[in-house]
């Protein structure tokens, strides 16, 4: 049974961090893709950040280039999201998302994903 399960959400003011965390078991993502998406109340779901292996190429929502950072570490099986300079606008629930099979979506799409963590909240104030 495939779980992914997000932490590190949290409450910061605006120029602040964080890192969220997405431990995933029962899955391996070796050849494809794993992802950060957001959403907010009465927004749809959009993309944030992918990584993709092999190689660790990743892919940005252009929101966040420059400020969020997306890595993996292969032996814990988790995939983290470096946050910084966060904004107001960040605020939302965070959610990790893998794939069952591969596909031709774009890594920042939500139809390319199967399986979804239970989301943490980022809470960003003024």
């Amino acid at each position: 049974q495939v779980q992914l399960v997000e932490s590190g959400g949290g409450s910061v003011q605006a120029g602040g961090s964080l890192r969220l965390s997405c431990a995933a078991s029962g899955y391996s993502y070796s050849g494809n893709c794993m992802a950060w998406f957001r959403q907010a109340p009465g927004q749809e779901r959009e993309g944030v950040a992918a990584i993709c292996t092999p190689g660790g190429g990743t892919v940005y929502n252009d929101s966040v280039k420059g400020r969020f950072t997306i890595s993996q570490d292969n032996a814990k099986n988790t995939v983290y999201l470096q946050m910084n300079d966060l904004k107001p606008e960040d605020t939302a629930m965070y959610y990790c998302a893998a794939p069952k099979y591969r596909s031709d979506w774009s890594p920042l799409s939500p139809r390319r994903y199967t399986y979804w963590g239970q989301g943490t909240q980022v809470t960003v104030s003024s």
